[in-house]
């Protein structure tokens, strides 16, 4: 995906306009400008979420930060921010990796110009769709290595993933095939996801997560993917997208299956802190990626009844068979996406491979070919 220099950068205006914002915010909570130690004691950081306030992501958020206070015992404190607080949730990456704030929560699939390889570091179309290999793939064959590799070329330490769930499609128009996707307009993240609905006929954009709803009830899109049922319940999708488009109940979700956030901090932040409390920060993140999991799926589970009967929202399963057609156009993209950066490659090459182990045992080497049968080669 390209974005242009106006979304992919902070110019010096914007970092001037969102230090008012920040020094705003910051006074109001007591926190200085620009974050240090409290005491001799104490570390003190700003985390800006991707989560807008008052959704159930952003309060299992604030969670966290409070338990990371609690586990340092008052050592090392996160202050919480709102998506948009201090930046805009695309500006993220470059403030964080500049030092204008400490740490952010965000989605690694939304700088894939700067980080070609986070197209593999959350779940992409008809690729590993489970929790538990994303944390077999991060923790034990090399993903986390990987991530922490292409994130420290832009002065950013990547402390973890964040387990979240399925993303959905709201449409203000009912789409009950493979076909009827065929010149809509719709948001995603971007990269290899928006490029599988492209290929499909739809006109994709690009867009924050507070950006969505306005822009279907402006009718600037038909329709939007945007996380699951229960942040969405929260933000008021139901009252304006009255169609929900998932796939049959063995591929739910066809794009964005495991849609796996993380955590990165500045790397000058993070070599100031101790080790111990280095220790401790990657074991709150662990225990908020599990709690934010669990919470979420109970959470959907009530959502979708509220969705339906409150707000009127009809669900709509597609067929295997337009599965089916949206999946011969997947390999072409994973080589594509992958020979993008070295990282890229090698990051689909061990997911590439664990896909067709017997342990996964979902493709062999004859399923890597392009739409027309072709052999495609890494």
């Amino acid at each position: 995906m390209k974005r242009d220099k106006s979304q992919n950068s902070i110019s010096r205006r914007n970092f001037l306009k969102a230090a008012a914002v920040s020094g705003a915010a910051a006074g109001a909570l007591g926190v200085p400008l620009f974050a240090k130690a409290a005491s001799a004691t104490t570390i003190t950081i700003r985390m800006q979420s991707m989560w807008d306030d008052g959704t159930l992501g952003y309060t299992l958020f604030k969670e966290f930060t409070e338990n990371v206070g609690a586990m340092s015992e008052g050592k090392l404190v996160v202050k919480p921010f709102s998506a948009k607080a201090i930046v805009g949730t695309m500006e993220m990456f470059d403030a964080v990796k500049a030092g204008f704030f400490e740490a952010m929560h965000t989605s690694d699939t939304y700088q894939p110009g700067k980080i070609p390889c986070g197209t593999f570091l959350s779940s992409y179309p008809f690729g590993m769709d489970r929790p538990d290999q994303w944390e077999t793939w991060y923790n034990a064959l090399g993903g986390k290595e990987i991530a922490r590799e292409a994130y420290a070329a832009h002065n950013i330490y990547w402390l973890g993933p964040i387990q979240h769930g399925d993303n959905i499609i709201h449409s203000k128009i009912p789409i009950r095939s493979f076909e009827d996707f065929q010149g809509k307009k719709m948001r995603f993240p971007g990269g290899m996801i928006a490029e599988i609905f492209r290929a499909a006929g739809v006109s994709t954009l690009v867009l924050p997560g507070g950006a969505v709803l306005p822009a279907l009830e402006k009718g600037v899109i038909d329709g939007a993917d945007f996380v699951g049922a229960a942040i969405n319940y929260n933000l008021g999708f139901g009252k304006v997208a009255k169609y929900i488009i998932l796939g049959p109940p063995a591929t739910p979700c066809l794009h964005q299956p495991v849609d796996t956030q993380s955590i990165g901090i500045n790397m000058k932040t993070w070599n100031s802190i101790p080790k111990h409390l280095q220790n401790l920060l990657e074991l709150a993140i662990k225990d908020f990626s599990w709690k934010q999991y669990t919470a979420v799926q109970a959470a959907d589970i009530v959502a979708y009844n509220k969705l339906q009967e409150e707000q009127g929202v009809e669900i709509i399963r597609l067929k295997d068979s337009d599965i089916a057609k949206f999946k011969k156009f997947a390999p072409e993209l994973w080589v594509k996406w992958a020979k993008k950066h070295p990282l890229a490659m090698k990051a689909f090459k061990s997911q590439w491979e664990f896909m067709k182990s017997t342990k996964v045992g979902y493709y062999t080497d004859a399923d890597l070919v392009d739409r027309d049968g072709k052999k495609l080669t890494l």
